[in-house]
């Protein structure tokens, strides 16, 4: 644990503000659940608590069964990280954070769709595979993440129809937002 020499006092009703510095750096949004851990040497410790992360062996094998099936590259993230991938390196991409440009597909909550090779959004920076189409998973009406079909060349994209691709994307957002429910 890493100390960061800020000191922030709790007030009458037990809240505690979290520097905006902090907020920045740790990518914590209003609204994002935190979730509050405790030691025995009287340590507090909060951690971003991700509903997707809770699901991703489940997330996993969805990815996974989209790659056999349909020989579809997929990712699966949370609004930070990848959760899940299959049709790609597993090592390269899982727990790694999303990059800036899928950030912001993901937090405008509707379908995407690359359009060219012009417009390649990197899945995690610095690795080759970009998003083909993506669908936003959303639960309870919030954004908790993104399923993503993806490529690693653009000029050579799923040899699945688009409409299909999109169907297959929207259909595994709109499954796991409801497991996320249920």
């Amino acid at each position: 644990m890493k100390a960061t020499g800020i000191v922030r006092r709790i007030d009458d009703l037990g809240r505690v503000v979290i520097p905006k510095e902090i907020r920045r750096t740790m990518r914590i949004r209003e609204g994002d659940p935190l979730e509050i851990y405790t030691d025995r040497e009287g340590e507090v410790i909060f951690k971003k608590y991700s509903p997707i992360g809770e699901m991703a062996t489940f997330a996993a094998q969805y990815a996974e069964t989209l790659y056999k099936t349909c020989s579809m590259a997929v990712v699966i993230c949370d609004r930070d990280a990848v959760i899940a991938c299959a049709g790609i390196s597993k090592k390269e991409y899982t727990d790694r954070k999303i990059s800036a440009e899928f950030e912001r597909i993901i937090e405008e909550r509707s379908l995407y769709h690359a359009e060219g090779s012009g417009s390649a959004v990197p899945v995690v920076d610095g690795a080759a595979a970009a998003v083909s189409c993506a669908m936003p998973i959303i639960s309870d009406g919030d954004v908790t993440g993104c399923v993503a079909s993806v490529v690693t060349d653009m000029s050579s994209a799923s040899s699945l129809s688009r409409d299909i691709e999109t169907k297959l994307v929207q259909t595994a957002a709109s499954f796991l937002g409801r497991q996320l429910e249920g």
